[in-house]
């Protein structure tokens, strides 16, 4: 058994965490509480600094969007002890309008993945040192990896050479959907009836006008 499925560990997660605990559930051999968003900073420090726990790590901070839900936004925090070899991974939920207190003074590596998180999510980190986007441009229109995000975007670029500089236009779809008749590759190029090609009737090779 997993030592983050441990049955003692679990115990003691809870017991420290308290009412702080939403739910507590193993999942994949691996912990996953959920927590108040509000309540994510004591969770995080009790974990770090927890004789019993030891989370001396914080691996990953990323966002999920469910957009039928009221609180459509979770934030999970992966946690690693190094020392006590187990793992842990703390849930908070939220939605589009409420910000989720920052924990860079508890691990200071969650400032890049928070930055992630607002730039494709949309969550916002209240009290975070510098809450700017990180991997999109400062230009870039919306949170790309939400669910209702188009796939087109809302913005396209391009290089102006009279104004010497990349602007910024509205998406114009210039290019019709492409009518595919999934012809086979090796049309016309023999005169064998291949599977997938009964559409297309072959002549027989004497037939064919030279």
């Amino acid at each position: 058994m997993s030592l983050s499925a441990n049955p003692e560990f679990i115990e003691a997660v809870n017991a420290a965490l308290q009412a702080d605990v939403l739910a507590s559930v193993v999942e994949h051999g691996q912990l996953i509480v959920t927590v108040p968003a509000a309540r994510i900073v004591p969770v995080l420090t009790c974990l770090r600094d927890g004789p019993q726990f030891l989370f001396e790590q914080l691996i990953d901070v990323c966002g999920v969007d469910y957009p039928e839900r009221a609180q459509r936004f979770e934030v999970v925090y992966t946690l690693l002890s190094v020392s006590l070899n187990h793992r842990v991974r703390v849930k908070v939920a939220t939605d589009e309008d409420t910000p989720v207190p920052s924990v860079v003074e508890v691990y200071p590596s969650a400032n890049w993945f928070e930055r992630e998180t607002w730039d494709l999510y949309g969550v916002f980190f209240s009290d975070h040192p510098d809450l700017r986007r990180i991997l999109t441009d400062y230009g870039f229109d919306g949170h790309p990896l939400r669910k209702d995000f188009p796939l087109t975007g809302y913005v396209e670029l391009r290089y102006d050479p009279d104004q010497r500089r990349v602007v910024y236009e509205p998406v114009k779809l210039t290019q019709d959907f492409r009518t595919f008749d999934f012809a086979s590759p090796w049309e016309a190029i023999t005169d064998i009836q291949l599977p997938g090609d009964e559409k297309a009737t072959k002549p027989p090779y004497w037939e064919k006008p030279i």
